[in-house]
């Protein structure tokens, strides 16, 4: 099965400035990927790379079969559907219901059918434990549950890919922990996860491959 993601000998840039250099990296079907480093260490870039907001300009790299190189912006949409992406602070509506956050979503990239959507609406939201909350306003949950409507929000299109940018970093211990694990149990269905963090102790308590960004390289650890 070919590598979902697949850099060779990649150098991003940042507003002109290297951040990574020589990069080669091939992240396959399944895998669980940690991405450590400091803040301004390269890890964000090297998302921003995968899902189309940074252009690679040297190197070749590619992502669901999709070649980055030259990359156009009308290309951006359709690699973006294979992608499924988590953020910090949930980027949730704030004045639409859960079930019109995903719905959105889903207009927005072709879906049409009501009665599809809504049964998919049921079944990410199943998969993320949050069975009878559609009508529910993003105030009305806990910051834990937010986190895993976005991550139902990322599922709705039956990534490849689901990239996690720092998705702990303003919930609690306890709530870090099941998020993590609710990530795991994505990429056992046959997904990739990359999930950039800074949180030792989840890192610590569930081991799995790691890439470090330190120093403008990407070192990688079993």
């Amino acid at each position: 099965m070919p590598a979902l993601i697949k850099f060779e000998n990649v150098t991003i840039f940042q507003d002109e400035r290297p951040v990574v250099g020589n990069l080669s990296v091939e992240i396959n079907p399944g895998e669980f990927v940690y991405l450590l480093g400091k803040t301004g260490s390269g890890k964000s870039s090297f998302l921003k790379t995968i899902y189309g907001d940074l252009p690679l300009n040297m190197g070749t790299g590619s992502v669901c079969g999709q070649s980055l190189n030259n990359l156009r912006s009308r290309q951006i949409p359709y690699l973006r559907r294979k992608l499924g992406i988590v953020f910090q602070d949930f980027q949730l509506l704030s004045d639409r219901s859960v079930y019109e956050n995903l719905r959105f979503v889903m207009k927005a990239t072709g879906w049409s059918d009501e009665n599809k959507i809504r049964q998919r609406v049921e079944d990410v939201l199943k998969k993320v434990s949050l069975e009878g909350k559609e009508t529910k306003m993003p105030h009305e949950l806990s910051g834990g549950e937010q986190q895993r409507v976005s991550i139902a929000r990322a599922l709705v299109n039956e990534p490849e890919i689901i990239l996690a940018d720092e998705p702990t970093g303003n919930l609690d211990p306890e709530t870090s922990e099941e998020i993590v694990k609710l990530l795991r149990q994505i990429s056992e269905s046959g997904r990739a996860v990359l999930l950039a963090t800074h949180d030792m102790i989840i890192y610590n308590k569930f081991k799995s491959r790691t890439l470090i960004f330190e120093n403008g390289k990407v070192m990688e650890q079993n």
